[in-house]
């Protein structure tokens, strides 16, 4: 059986991968120098966006650009063979017009994104050794059960019979299965002939806000209850939630209302197989884990 270095083992997608890969799994904490000896390296380990704009500049570099220079600077002196690091598409850009693919030039304009775009180009400009594969995987926003954020926020107002007053505003985004993720990742380690690179990950179908709240509505076996207030009226109440520190603020509406489509074509045909979890299927899942929580 193969072994695995994991940093990030406690989060969200590093409890999953742990439930669902067949490997010897070995943690990294930061209160020493990783010396790896395993077969393979997952560095999922990094600075979350902070939503409420309470973190530090510094903390986004320490953890997102330094800490995963340490851990690829570790892997490139020992025997691991793949190293796997989870980047972001906000690495890229903070608003997209049309599709994100891996070709647009990268423009982010927050801390996160900028950190983790450090962390792409030290790994990109080190030369990679004879026998090592090192992939770069920027995610859209992930989701599955046990998952926290705007999914769980949406989740809770539907189920509460709020009505969902964005009805307005038309959009659509790409969302990312864990359950796609995992089997991206376990291609990757299981796959000599996929070329290391970076790598775009998302479903195959891009959705609509309203269309996630009636995916949830229908969850739960209600109706969907979307209301059209003025898009104007809704944009003062999210700048009165900035200065109040309201769930609603101006930057959790872009989040909420923005389109954001992301391509996998190029994991798509690196891997020549699809996903095994639809859009929509995907989601459904983690509302219907939802409840459980």
């Amino acid at each position: 059986m193969k072994s695995l270095f994991l940093t990030g083992g406690s989060g969200f997608i590093g409890r999953y991968l742990f439930n669902n890969l067949d490997f010897n799994f070995r943690f990294y904490t930061r209160l020493s120098k990783p010396e790896i000896c395993d077969d393979i390296v997952i560095h999922l380990a990094g600075k979350a966006h902070d939503l409420k704009n309470v973190s530090s500049s510094d903390e986004y570099y320490k953890v997102n650009t330094e800490l995963t220079k340490e851990v690829f600077d570790a892997f490139l002196i020992s025997e691991a063979k793949v190293f796997i690091t989870l980047s972001s598409v906000k690495a890229v850009a903070d608003q997209v017009a049309g599709e994100l693919t891996e070709d647009v030039t990268p423009n982010p304009i927050t801390h996160y994104g900028k950190s983790k775009l450090l962390a792409e180009q030290y790994i990109l400009s080190q030369p990679i050794p004879d026998g090592k594969r090192v992939y770069i995987l920027r995610p859209c926003m992930i989701h599955g059960p046990g998952n926290k954020g705007n999914l769980n926020l949406l989740y809770s107002l539907v189920s509460k019979g709020f009505p969902w007053p964005l009805g307005l505003f038309k959009n659509s985004r790409s969302y990312l299965s864990i359950e796609n993720l995992c089997f991206i990742i376990k291609e990757l380690i299981e796959r000599e002939d996929i070329p290391s690179g970076v790598y775009n990950v998302a479903d195959d179908v891009p959705l609509s806000t309203n269309e996630v709240i009636k995916m949830i509505a229908s969850s739960k076996g209600k109706k969907a209850r979307i209301l059209n207030l003025s898009k104007n009226l809704i944009k003062v109440l999210a700048s009165v939630g900035d200065v109040l520190k309201l769930p609603l603020n101006s930057e959790r509406l872009q989040k909420l209302t923005e389109s954001y489509i992301v391509s996998n074509a190029k994991i798509k045909k690196a891997l020549g197989k699809q996903l095994p979890v639809s859009s929509n299927e995907g989601l459904i899942k983690t509302f219907q884990s939802f409840s459980s929580f």
